[in-house]
């Protein structure tokens, strides 16, 4: 496992819609491996293959940050939303900064994982932040698009 060079903002990849992946091989798994070690070296919830610089929508979470609840995204889509949230979110890619945004409350997600398998997963409070927020970085979004102006955390 390498840790990877995360992009900061302004690099103009991340805002580059990512391509689904359809090759599910050793590449891949050292992609995701190499992306899994990137997060926790730099203290993360979760990254995207974009931050480090491969277009591709593959995703990597852990919002325990101590390997306990670890999801591998592949190719995510966002089957269904339910609630609102507004909190205080930053990103890895944003050092340093961070801004109050309006997520969902619960999130759910079709992926695939490392071997091409379908899986449904279901998030709420942070988890379903952290879906929203990584799959928007698989389409060029950044949460800094999403600040509410003035707003202050619930």
């Amino acid at each position: 496992m390498a840790t990877r060079k995360i992009v900061e903002y302004g690099d103009p990849i991340l805002r580059k819609k990512s391509r689904p992946v359809e090759k599910f091989d050793q590449r891949l798994w050292t992609l995701l491996d190499d992306m899994k070690h990137t997060m926790y070296a730099a203290e993360g919830a979760g990254l995207a293959a974009v931050q480090v610089g491969v277009l591709r929508r593959v995703i990597v979470m852990d919002c325990s940050r101590d390997g306990s609840d670890f999801l591998e995204l592949i190719n995510p889509e966002i089957l269904e939303t339910e609630g609102k949230q507004v909190g205080k979110e930053g990103c890895l890619s944003v050092p340093g900064e961070t801004g109050i945004t309006a997520r969902p409350m619960t999130v759910k997600v079709k992926a695939q994982d490392r071997n091409g398998n379908w899986c449904v997963y279901k998030g709420t409070e942070l988890k379903a932040r952290c879906f929203c927020h990584e799959i928007d970085h698989l389409d060029g979004i950044l949460y800094i698009d999403r600040i509410i102006p003035g707003a202050v955390e619930e």
